[in-house]
């Protein structure tokens, strides 16, 4: 009989990517370093689990501190961010408990706003266009380590250690309208930092994860990540000149329960912590950067046959906090004057997640079943 846990249909996809941040924050996609680190989840020697994962939101509520600036979006100055994600992921476990994983992510942005383009009324122009990016993002290798064996336990956690690679470009430009003295030139800049499709940083990540089933069908499951930057800026000019990127420290922690049915389908319902520091635990934090954070709460729902799985889930904002930058309060010091930049939030999320597994075929059964999900 094939061994089935059953968690092997919803974990493996709910932890398959952290969702990036739901705006100018520039959570980048697929923060989890480690590749999709959930999905090498009871994995044996010799088997790979594939996924595929879309990910899209609109950010476009401006928050300055956790004060959300309502007369943006009334005015019609709000900056609006589309994006899009793809992720092509691949997890190989070298033994039933230690796995190596690999993320390729694709980035498709656009980023509509009046303040770059010649000023926002009454001052500026308030004229609206369009910048956009798009191309392979920030590659990310892992490997990771069950601490329990899996054949003699229902629960288990993992350690995960991952390598960030700057591939992804971090000097995209595109044209800008309204520009110069005259404000009537179109001049090709680099594009605002929260669509770069990376930040040019080498990072190494440090994650935990693990899963406990309270019943045959109830269980809960958590996700803790942080991704450290080592590198201070990547020497890239701001579009406005004042400044250079930062290459800054990433967080996430999730954690929720989920449901699962004989038939294959389940449910899940989670709280997520997701956000830019301001300070970098290590190295310096000069550069341009929006910190904040973002509380959510996310509803999911899946699906798992024989070697395929689908996981959707839609996290819903109901807490966003732009902080105050290493550079608003070095500049308030300097001059005296109070200073807290802003930033466009998301309301929600759209995640979509595919994941199918092969190789390994005929293993045999190596510990307690909970409840089988027709793999």
């Amino acid at each position: 009989m094939k061994r089935i846990i059953v968690l092997t249909g919803v974990i493996t996809l709910l932890f398959s990517v952290l969702c990036p941040g739901q705006g100018c924050v520039a959570i980048r996609g697929g923060t989890s370093c480690s590749g999709n680190f959930g999905n090498s989840q009871n994995l044996h020697q010799g088997e790979f689990n594939t996924q595929l994962g879309f990910r899209h939101f609109k950010s476009f509520r401006h928050f300055r501190g956790d004060v959300e600036e309502i007369n943006r979006v009334l005015e019609g100055t709000e900056v609006i961010n589309r994006s899009n994600f793809i992720d092509v992921g691949i997890n190989y476990g070298l033994s039933d408990r230690f796995f190596l994983s690999l993320l390729l992510p694709y980035v498709s942005h656009t980023r509509s706003s009046m303040y770059e383009h010649g000023g926002n009324p009454p001052n500026g122009l308030g004229d609206r266009h369009v910048t956009s990016s798009n191309g392979l993002a920030d590659i990310r290798l892992g490997a990771g380590y069950w601490l329990f064996d899996p054949a003699r336990h229902n629960f288990n956690y993992a350690l995960g250690l991952g390598v960030k690679l700057p591939t992804g470009r971090f000097d995209y430009t595109d044209t800008f309208y309204n520009q110069g003295p005259n404000k009537d030139q179109e001049v090709d800049k680099v594009v605002d930092q929260s669509i770069q499709p990376g930040d040019g940083g080498i990072g190494i990540a440090l994650e935990v994860q693990g899963y406990h089933p309270l019943s045959h069908s109830i269980g809960l499951s958590t996700n803790v990540y942080y991704l450290f930057n080592f590198q201070e800026t990547n020497g890239v000019s701001t579009a406005n000149g004042n400044s250079t990127f930062s290459c800054p420290d990433q967080f996430a922690l999730r954690i929720g329960g989920f449901y699962n049915t004989r038939s294959g389908f389940s449910t899940f319902l989670g709280g997520r912590l997701e956000g830019v520091p301001a300070n970098d635990v290590l190295g310096g934090s000069a550069g341009y950067r929006r910190p904040g954070y973002a509380y959510s709460v996310e509803p999911g729902v899946g699906f798992s046959k024989n070697k395929f799985s689908f996981f959707a889930s839609c996290p819903l904002a109901v807490y966003r906090n732009r902080t105050q930058s290493y550079e608003d309060k070095a500049r308030t010091t300097q001059t005296g004057v109070y200073r807290h930049g802003d930033a466009a939030f998301a309301d929600y999320l759209v995640s979509l997640v595919f994941s199918y597994r092969f190789g390994k075929a005929g293993h045999q059964e190596m510990g307690p079943t909970i409840l089988p999900l027709n793999h």
